[in-house]
């Protein structure tokens, strides 16, 4: 009970690594997201619309049932889920952003605000919590339509967020792996490197074939074919580019394995987009490809099915986003400025004893250290509005960024998803290009 109330360090027991304060109170921020996914996921879970339609005036029947604030029939089986996982997701999202405004200019781990974002974990849990459950009792009206687009806005600057760690994971990764190849036994990490972008590669391609095979018909599905087309002549440019003997000159280290890593997302993406068109010729569901389901359109009165391939992916790289952002800071300058981080590495080392004698020789207690006496090591404030974005995001993606049709008797995907999507996947392009050409533009400029 008084490490609940306390800060980080009381949290770390002696089972753990000893590790820094910023850290720590980082992956426990990133674990109550974590649990909110959770109950999100719960409240999809066949058989619990019965236990949702409980709740005084949420959904008080099946099919041909009202809801205040909604004019005309509604389908309840298909809404509850819908409304109760936007519910869930307002509340995570409302205490991050609480937060991210709570903590803005926080310089150091000594401002009386550090106290309460690194300590008082019970109080924060109570506060997330009474939320939450407080927003079941929002009035349907206009709440929902407003918070989708809302959510779409949010999920979209998400994803922006995911382009910029997973162009700052592939560079790492490459410069990595070629630096092992440097010091020694250069020809198994040469194969390595080769290995993993030939891979990544392959994967690119094979979903280009299975896209233009599943997602385009010889008459039809115009803009499938433009998306495809686009994003794959758009990642060969990248590709290209990035092995120029112009580009080689300023960054020694761009490689192919980096373009793989962006080629391999972008197809992601423009299958994501894919699979939120409207026209369900165009967008056939996974278990129709495999041949397990011969209907792609559900009749009226037919429970939505939530979980989908794209679904479940979105769900996973989320996960490993977050934990990322919780845990890294990045080697490059440039990549600290833009997530605001910092890179003074120095301010304390990890497991590293304080000149104060905090940590006495011998002492094996295992314990998280305070980092941030002499200047925090990330903003306080921009880490909880990513994760109010991500809050967000992860709402859009358990519905599948569907939305009530204007009767609410079905769930049904808009264009504006779709072009969401698939402008992310541009705008990643255009990031890493940038990344690639910035030194040459910028020659005033360090970008070591």
């Amino acid at each position: 009970i008084p490490c609940l109330c306390g800060s980080a360090p009381c949290l770390l027991c002696r089972c753990c690594p000893s590790g820094n304060n910023s850290t720590i109170t980082r992956l426990i921020y990133a674990f109550f997201l974590l649990l909110g996914v959770s109950v999100a996921c719960v409240m999809l879970i066949p058989g619990m619309e019965e236990q949702l339609k409980k709740i005084p005036g949420f959904c008080d029947g099946g099919i041909g049932t009202t809801i205040p604030g909604v004019h005309g029939r509604v389908n309840c089986d298909v809404l509850v889920g819908y409304k109760a996982v936007y519910r869930v997701c307002f509340g995570m999202a409302m205490f991050f952003l609480l937060f991210s405004l709570l903590m803005i200019k926080v310089k150091s781990s000594n401002d009386p605000r550090a106290a309460v974002h690194n300590g008082f974990w019970f109080f924060k849990f109570a506060t997330a919590l009474a939320i939450s459950v407080g927003a079941f009792f929002i009035p349907e009206g206009p709440f929902t339509t407003v918070w989708f687009y809302v959510g779409m806005a949010g999920a979209f600057c998400f994803i922006l967020i995911q382009l910029v760690l997973l162009i700052d994971f592939a560079h790492s990764w490459n410069e990595s792996w070629v630096e092992k190849m440097e010091e020694g036994n250069s020809r198994c990490w040469y194969a390595a490197l080769l290995s993993a972008t030939a891979v990544n590669y392959l994967l690119s391609l094979v979903a280009i074939v299975l896209f233009y095979v599943y997602y385009t018909h010889p008459e039809g599905c115009s803009e499938n074919k433009t998306f495809i087309s686009v994003n794959m002549l758009l990642c060969i440019g990248a590709s290209i580019m990035s092995i120029l003997p112009r580009i080689q000159e300023s960054q020694p280290r761009s490689g192919l394995l980096q373009s793989s890593v962006i080629t391999v997302y972008t197809m992601y993406l423009t299958w994501s987009a894919m699979t939120n068109e409207p026209d369900r010729r165009c967008n056939p569901s996974l278990l129709s490809i495999i041949g397990y389901n011969s209907t792609t359109i559900p009749t009226q009165g037919q429970v939505v099915q939530w979980w989908d391939a794209q679904g479940i992916v979105g769900l996973v790289l989320f996960l490993l986003c977050v934990l990322y952002s919780s845990i890294r800071t990045s080697n490059n300058s440039q990549v600290n400025k833009l997530m605001l981080t910092s890179d003074e590495s120095t301010l304390i080392e990890d497991g590293m004893p304080r000149s104060d004698g905090s940590l006495d020789d011998g002492d094996d207690v295992h314990r998280a250290i305070d980092n941030e006496r002499d200047g925090v090591t990330y903003s306080y404030s921009f880490f909880h509005f990513m994760l109010f974005l991500a809050s967000l995001y992860i709402m859009m993606t358990l519905t599948n960024w569907y939305s009530p049709d204007t009767s609410y008797e079905t769930m049904t995907s808009k264009w504006p998803s779709v072009w969401v999507k698939i402008s992310s996947s541009w705008i990643g392009i255009v990031l890493y290009v940038w990344t690639l050409v910035a030194p040459l533009v910028l020659t005033n400029r360090d970008f070591d």
